[in-house]
C-alpha cells in the first residue's frame, strides 16, 4: 500500500534517536519523526515522550524521491487545540513577505524623498560666493 500525504496512520516506534524516532508503518515501511514534529512543547529529549514499541497515531507529512518518509505526531491533533507554529504567528502579526516587501519599499522611498529635500534645502548656499565677511 504506497504511502500518501495527508495520510493519518497507527504506527509502532521501532527506534529512537536524538534527532527522533523511526516508526513501523502498516505494510511494513518505516517513516521518521523529527524532534520537531513529536509535541508542540519543547522536546529536549524524545525519550521523555517516546519509548520503543509505542503505538502512535501519525500523519504522512513528506515522502520525498528516495522514498524517505517524514512523520508528524502533533500534526494529528485537533487543530483548536494546537498552538500556531512560530512562522504562522509572525506571518498573522507581519503579513506576508509580498506585504512586508512593499511597506518596506515604501517606506524606504519616502525617506529617500525626504532626505532629498534636506539636502536640496542645504545646497542653497554651496558653490556661490562665499558668505563670509572678509574685512
Amino acid at each position: 500500500m504506497p504511502v500518501e500525504v495527508g495520510t493519518i496512520l497507527e504506527g509502532e516506534v521501532v527506534g529512537i534517536t536524538n534527532f527522533g524516532a523511526f516508526v513501523l508503518l502498516p505494510g511494513g515501511e518505516t517513516g521518521l519523526v523529527h524532534i520537531s514534529e513529536i509535541s508542540e512543547e519543547y522536546v529536549k529529549d524524545v525519550n521523555q515522550f517516546l519509548k520503543t514499541s509505542d503505538r502512535v497515531s501519525v500523519k504522512v507529512i513528506s515522502v520525498d524521491s528516495k522514498g524517505k518518509i517524514g512523520l508528524s505526531i502533533k500534526q494529528t491533533k485537533p487543530a483548536q487545540g494546537r498552538v500556531p507554529d512560530k512562522a504562522q504567528a509572525r506571518r498573522k502579526a507581519h503579513g506576508t513577505f509580498e506585504d512586508r516587501l512593499a511597506r518596506f519599499m515604501k517606506e524606504s522611498e519616502e525617506r529617500l524623498q525626504s532626505l532629498r529635500r534636506n539636502t536640496d534645502a542645504k545646497r542653497g548656499g554651496r558653490g556661490g560666493p562665499s558668505r563670509r565677511n572678509d574685512w
